[in-house]
Order: C-alpha cells, then sequence, then structure tokens
C-alpha cells in the first residue's frame, strides 16, 4: 500500500511525541501532492525527525489517526499483533459463563477507527474512518487469523461513517451470516441479539459490569429501569431477587425483544411490567414510588453544538428519577455522551439534587467494562460515565 510523507508545522509535534493518536488539520504544514483519501502517512515534525505512522483523511478535523509510533510495515503481521494482544486481554479479564464481549476498542487497543465485539460465534465488526476500511482485506484476514469466527458481519450505519465521506454498509463479510437473532450469554443471563438492525452492534456491552453492580442492590426492592433497550439491566435486577421490575423502552422491536429476554431467563409473573412509552412522558406522568432506578439513555449530545440540549435532557430525567425514589433509594445514572464530561455530568446531577430537594449521596463512579480500555494517551475515549447515588 502506497506510503505519503506529512510534515507538521513548527511546535505542533508535543502531542504526537506524548503518543496521542490524534493530528488535526491545522497542525500539518505539507504533505505530498498526490495524496489520496486512506493513506498510510509517515509523520515528521518540521525538523523532519521520524514521529509515527497513520492513516490520512484530509476532509476529516482529525486529518490523521495514528496507527504506530515507530518505524514499521503496517501488513498483516501488524494487525495480527495488535489483535493477539486485544485477545489476550480479554482472555485475561472475562468474566465467567460470558460469550458476549468487545474484541477491539478502536484507540482503546491501539486500532484507531476500528471496532470488533464477539456474540458468540459471530463478530459484528464497523471501520468507522475510511482509513480503516481501505484497510479492510488485511484487517479480515487477521481476524480470521487470530479470532476464527464463524461468521464476520458488518454494521457500518454510524454517522462517524458519513463524516468520514463514507457509505452505510450492513452485510456479511465472511463465513456464515449469522441469524437474525443470536443468543449469548452475560455472567450467565441469557439475551438475544438483533445484529442486523439493533442498535450500536446489536447490546451495550460497555454497561456489562455495571448491570452486574446493579444487581447486587436489586434484591427484594422495586425497581425501574429507563431506557430499557432489550431489558439488560431488568433482567439482572429480576433475578437478583427484585420485589418487582418495570421496564420503559419506547423503540417497538427492542420491547419485544426484552420481552423474549424475560421469558429466555425464565422470568414470568405479574411483578414484571413492560412499558412501551417515551421515559420523559413515563416519568412526569408516573406517581409510584421504587427503591431502585436506572437511568441509561441514548446519547443526547452527538456534537459539542448540543450540550446545552442535552445538558437540560439529562437534567430532568434525573430529576424525576428521584422525585421517584423512596428514602434511601438507589439511583444509578449514566450518560455515554463523549462531549459531557464526568466534571459536567456531576453538576447535571447536582443541579437535578437541588432542585429535587433531596439528599443524594455518591456511592460509586463507574464507567466502562475491561473490554472497552482507555488508551492512557487518548482521554477522550472515556465516554461511559455512571454514579451509584444514594437518595434521602
Amino acid at each position: 500500500m502506497k506510503t505519503i510523507k506529512l510534515v507538521l508545522k513548527p511546535e505542533k509535534e508535543k502531542p504526537i511525541r506524548g503518543f496521542h493518536p490524534w493530528i488535526f488539520s491545522g497542525a500539518i504544514d505539507r504533505l505530498d501532492d498526490d495524496y489520496k483519501t486512506g493513506d498510510l502517512t509517515k509523520v515528521y515534525s518540521d525538523k523532519e525527525e521520524f514521529l509515527g505512522i497513520g492513516y490520512l483523511n484530509p476532509r476529516s478535523q482529525i486529518a490523521v489517526r495514528m496507527l504506530t509510533f515507530k518505524d514499521e510495515e503496517i501488513d498483516l503481521q501488524f494487525f495480527i499483533r495488535r489483535m493477539e494482544e486485544a485477545k489476550n486481554l480479554r482472555q485475561t479479564f472475562m468474566p465467567p459463563k460470558t460469550n458476549a464481549y468487545r474484541l477491539v476498542h478502536s484507540e482503546g487497543d491501539f486500532l484507531p477507527g476500528l471496532v470488533v465485539d464477539r456474540y458468540g460465534d459471530y463478530l459484528v465488526v464497523q471501520f468507522l474512518t475510511a482509513g480503516m476500511d481501505i484497510l479492510k482485506p488485511v484487517i479480515l484476514d487477521a481476524m480470521r487469523y487470530v479470532f476464527d469466527p464463524k461468521g464476520i458481519y458488518e454494521h457500518d450505519d454510524v454517522d462517524a461513517r458519513k463524516m468520514e465521506g463514507l457509505e452505510e454498509s450492513t452485510h456479511i463479510l465472511y463465513g456464515a451470516e449469522p441469524p437474525d437473532f443470536v443468543e449469548i450469554a452475560e455472567y450467565g443471563h441469557k439475551f438475544i441479539v438483533d445484529i442486523k438492525l439493533g442498535q450500536k452492534t446489536g447490546f451495550f456491552l460497555d454497561q456489562r459490569e455495571n448491570r452486574n453492580k446493579i444487581a447486587a442492590h436489586a434484591k427484594a426492592k422495586k425497581v425501574l429501569n429507563c431506557f430499557a433497550y432489550t431489558g439488560g439491566f431488568s433482567v439482572y435486577a429480576a433475578q437478583a431477587g427484585a420485589k418487582s421490575v418495570t421496564s420503559v423502552e419506547v423503540q417497538e422491536r427492542a420491547f419485544n425483544n426484552m420481552k423474549t429476554n424475560f421469558e429466555l431467563n425464565g422470568l414470568s409473573g405479574s411483578q414484571y411490567e413492560f412499558v412501551c412509552e417515551d421515559v420523559f412522558d413515563y416519568l412526569r406522568s408516573d406517581k409510584q414510588v421504587y427503591d431502585l432506578i436506572i437511568l441509561d439513555p441514548p446519547a443526547f449530545c452527538k456534537n459539542k453544538n448540543q450540550i446545552q440540549q442535552a445538558a437540560r435532557g439529562y437534567k430532568d430525567i434525573n430529576l424525576y428519577a428521584m422525585k421517584r425514589l423512596s428514602s434511601g433509594g438507589i439511583l444509578f445514572t449514566s450518560s455515554c455522551s463523549s462531549h459531557i464530561d464526568p466534571d459536567l455530568f456531576q453538576k447535571i446531577i447536582f443541579g437535578a439534587a437541588k432542585d429535587a430537594a433531596r439528599n443524594v449521596q455518591i456511592i460509586e463512579k463507574t464507567s466502562h467494562s475491561f473490554d472497552h480500555p482507555i488508551n492512557i494517551y487518548h482521554p477522550e475515549g472515556e465516554y461511559l460515565k455512571g454514579l451509584l447515588l444514594r437518595v434521602q
């Protein structure tokens, strides 16, 4: 594959020397004339010092994403090494009775723009950048060699691809096509995953450890799970012995899959209520009191221009949730919006607590599970923030 040369402006090499994987367009002084989007790019300082190799997208504000800070070949063996390192991490920390997890987490596994999730025998992949999309053939060969899946399915219907000038793509890339619903296990809980039409790659794998954590607080409790999707938190709470579980989800397909997940785990009875309704409307109209409430909303904030609007949304749902909690009740609240940083999120929850006139204690701060590692040189990779709160 062709490699071009890129030279940075004076004093713009500091982030790269600090191993940050992004180069912004404003830092570039010059590059070879015959470049194309997705080209592998050797990066040099203004003094012609070699800094690393990435791939180029001149139409993006993040013009280069770094693959390595060494002078090495970006070939099949490079991707095999990276994926074997990612695989070893998962094997070291994988919890029992679990066969669904993230295998490659973009910058967190030093492969920016690539996401690989395992659901049983199948892999679901996302090539989020033009550079990774061009490298797709060699990446697929590496995945087949390291992970040996039954099939590899591409679920690229995300906004990130549009910003990279790429089209949406959802189809089988290798091996057997997965069924419409793949059954997985997570800490022994059973779920069906809608690989082809579900959100993200079909399941919210990043909340796995938080689901397990919340289950420890659910026994004999009256539980409300908002934005329940396919019922991950709800199934955990029910199997942990919750007195009752009410699950609220507006998307009809996910709502029906949630009912199937309860049946799959042998959970039935009038103590399990399913509400197909907008969460904002439900929280405003519902007058019941709960002992444990879970708020796991979708990203309210997709870009910096939406921060204020998103903050109001987060405040509203947390304010109404606090009003619905019994004295000493537990609230688990989270945000997966990368533009809402942990400090801002905590301030939003502070505002909700103040307006609800409740005493609130932070019991624990949480993030994504270990299979979504954070590259220490790339703090932007920490997108999921969770707060476990006691409300009096």
